[in-house]
């Protein structure tokens, strides 16, 4: 075969290759995987927060957003200049927009010299790749925050490689497996009336099965059934995990359910009370596992609500800024 028949070969080949791809129904999720996520809209909505409209694979090709808080001086166009950066996770039933709408996150002086990071993580996602009945797949939503969203940021966005994760409710299960699954991307963790242990009891179990079925969800999607898939349940569990957050500070807080001082007088809250249970059993796990820098502030009465989340972000940003090397 001459030189020139190969050539011709390789060119019908390439030819037969861009058909096919454009051809078979999977070809935009296929050019989508190859380039990664991407930013597909920028909206700047306040005084140092921008959105990101950002298309996923890992979502199957879906577009959700990410809040920034921008730091004084921040420029997306100088690549040369890259921010400590903390990431806020949301809880279930709120969004991207949750921290600012709800706390005074955006006026805090001590964030002006951080990236803020707040990612939508769906309604009920508990911050996983769905098992999807042991077929992985669309959503992949650790996979888009703790790789897509991460070199994203890290490339274009003025992200650098110091990193912190904080987070309530889901979020803040989020925040301590995200921190123990990926060994070395966070430099602390805190996590604010935290779903910490969803296997401590029936209970426990039960109530998550029930956020697992939330918009008419098979609850068994996200990790499995709670019996037969046990180890997928462990594995994104923070109390299973308790030995791989030894490298990282850790603060956990929580209320007991009752009414507490930011309550109207006779509230009362199962979830918290759950919860409480859950973090009291985690802290135990951490000292046993031998992590040496554990915060915890359970502060008896209280509910599960925003003035408490607000109260324990700022009580904990001294150890979140201080692993960032950020003066408080």
């Amino acid at each position: 075969m001459t030189a020139a028949t190969i050539r011709r070969a390789r060119c019908l080949l390439l030819v037969l290759a861009v058909l096919l791809l454009t051809l078979t129904p999977n070809a935009p999720s296929v050019a989508a995987e190859a380039r990664g996520a991407e930013v597909v809209a920028v909206t700047q909505v306040a005084d140092r927060q921008v959105d990101l409209s950002v298309r996923s694979p890992a979502l199957g090709g879906r577009t959700v957003n990410v809040r920034l808080l921008t730091p004084d001086g921040w420029n997306p166009d100088d690549r040369g200049r890259h921010w400590p950066t903390l990431w806020l996770l949301h809880g279930c039933c709120g969004d991207y927009t949750s921290w600012t709408s709800r706390t005074d996150v955006a006026r805090i002086d001590s964030l002006r010299d951080v990236l803020v990071v707040m990612p939508e993580a769906g309604w009920n996602s508990w911050y996983s790749d769905w098992w999807n009945n042991g077929n992985g797949g669309d959503p992949a939503w650790e996979t888009f925050h703790t790789k897509e969203l991460r070199r994203l940021l890290e490339r274009d966005w003025g992200a650098g490689p110091r990193r912190v994760v904080a987070g309530l409710s889901m979020g803040g299960q989020g925040a301590l497996m995200y921190a123990a699954r990926h060994p070395g991307m966070f430099k602390a963790a805190a996590a604010y009336s935290g779903s910490v242990h969803p296997l401590l009891n029936d209970e426990s179990v039960s109530r998550i099965m029930g956020f697992f079925a939330g918009q008419g969800d098979d609850p068994r999607r996200v990790w499995g059934d709670p019996v037969a898939q046990r180890d997928v349940w462990a594995a994104h569990d923070p109390y299973y995990l308790a030995k791989r957050l030894r490298p990282i500070p850790v603060y956990l807080s929580c209320g007991d359910g009752t009414a507490g001082p930011l309550d109207p007088p006779g509230a009362t809250n199962a979830l918290e009370a759950d919860f409480d249970r859950q973090n009291h059993a985690l802290a135990g796990a951490l000292e046993r596992a031998g992590v040496r820098h554990v915060t915890t502030n359970f502060y008896g009465p209280g509910t599960h609500s925003w003035p408490y989340w607000q109260r324990e972000l700022h009580a904990s940003l001294p150890m979140l800024l201080g692993a960032l090397r950020v003066t408080n």
